[in-house]
């Protein structure tokens, strides 16, 4: 397996924070191409899903709530010759991990994009399946099943890449090894920064393994947009952090549109200036740079443990212990 990694430091892509997730994709066809978009009904799902169906792809989104996803992609559908394709799925139960996968791959279909989208953010302490930590198991766990479990249809893609969502809110906690599941004390914000963390460790050992088979993986950050994401944080805390007025008007000018919050998603599954690099964090349509310290208020920086790859191995041997899967396993 190549041990060649991608520099964690910007490229110059040409774009900005205010790029949108249309413009990102100026000029990308992707007729013929397929995309799996969790969480692909809602906030900057849905525009990924949007963005990604205008420019030529079949978007299957996987939905726990799948009635609502159909009513949410319905115009996307009509609009694009009925280019959505909607699917249950539930990323806190690995058995409807499995239902999904089973059913995709009997399809006989390959993928070509694939993004980790789904999430939940600073909930209150829930407990899903023998006990996990709900916002490990969901956004991390759940992702990390059903990409092993898809690998056979994402190794099949032409040149495949696979986009996990993380945040700038992995500055707020790296992995906590000793107690991974919040068995000694919750803290929602902690527990939302340890998810995203493992969302970017999660794309460095994917890459790792992947590249040989011409798949490679990307994790990234968004930017601070207000969606449905935030649904578990009372008005009287989105005040105090700066987020909104006590009229609910968005106040932080750092805020983005959720046009604008799937740009750097739909540009790191597709776009040719990452032509041969992966394993690496971007924002704001370019790759970040990593920094040892340092908090979530300054853009455009990594982590390094969010990137380091022995991190990332360690995450992976627990994730597969922990979910009873992984394709790679010899």
């Amino acid at each position: 397996m190549s041990t060649q990694r991608s520099p964690q430091h910007p490229i110059g892509s040409g774009f900005s924070a205010r790029t949108t997730a249309k413009e990102a994709l100026d000029g990308i066809d992707l007729g013929g191409r397929l995309a799996v978009v969790t969480g692909g009904y809602s906030g900057l799902g849905l525009e990924t899903t949007r963005a990604l169906a205008e420019a030529g792809a079949h978007v299957v989104v996987p939905a726990r709530r799948r009635a609502t996803a159909e009513d949410a992609t319905a115009a996307i559908s009509a609009d694009t010759a009925g280019s959505v394709e909607v699917d249950e799925l539930d990323l806190a139960d690995l058995d409807s991990v499995r239902a999904f996968a089973d059913r995709f791959l009997a399809s006989g279909r390959g993928i070509d994009i694939m993004i980790d989208n789904a999430a939940i953010m600073a909930s209150p302490e829930t407990r899903v399946g023998p006990g996990w930590e709900a916002q490990f198991a969901t956004n991390h766990l759940g992702h990390f099943a059903l990409v092993n479990r898809l690998w056979p249809a994402i190794a099949d893609g032409d040149g495949a890449r696979v986009v996990s969502v993380s945040s700038r809110g992995h500055h707020r906690s790296p992995i906590r090894w000793d107690d991974v599941h919040f068995a000694r004390g919750y803290d929602k914000w902690e527990a939302y920064g340890q998810a995203k963390t493992a969302n970017a460790l999660f794309a460095v050992h994917l890459d790792a393994l992947g590249r040989d088979h011409g798949v490679r993986a990307f994790s990234l950050h968004p930017g601070g947009i207000l969606t449905p994401l935030q649904r578990h944080i009372p008005k009287e805390e989105k005040v105090a952090l700066g987020w909104i007025d006590e009229d609910g008007n968005v106040v932080n000018p750092r805020f983005k549109t959720p046009e604008q919050g799937a740009a750097t998603q739909v540009w790191a599954a597709t776009s040719p200036q990452l032509s041969g690099m992966g394993g690496v964090y971007c924002e704001d349509c370019d790759i970040a740079e990593a920094v040892e310290t340092g908090d979530a208020s300054t853009p455009s920086r990594v982590r390094t443990y969010a990137v380091d790859p022995h991190e990332a191995a360690r995450l992976w041997q627990l994730s597969a212990e922990l979910t009873g899967v992984d394709a790679f396993a010899r």
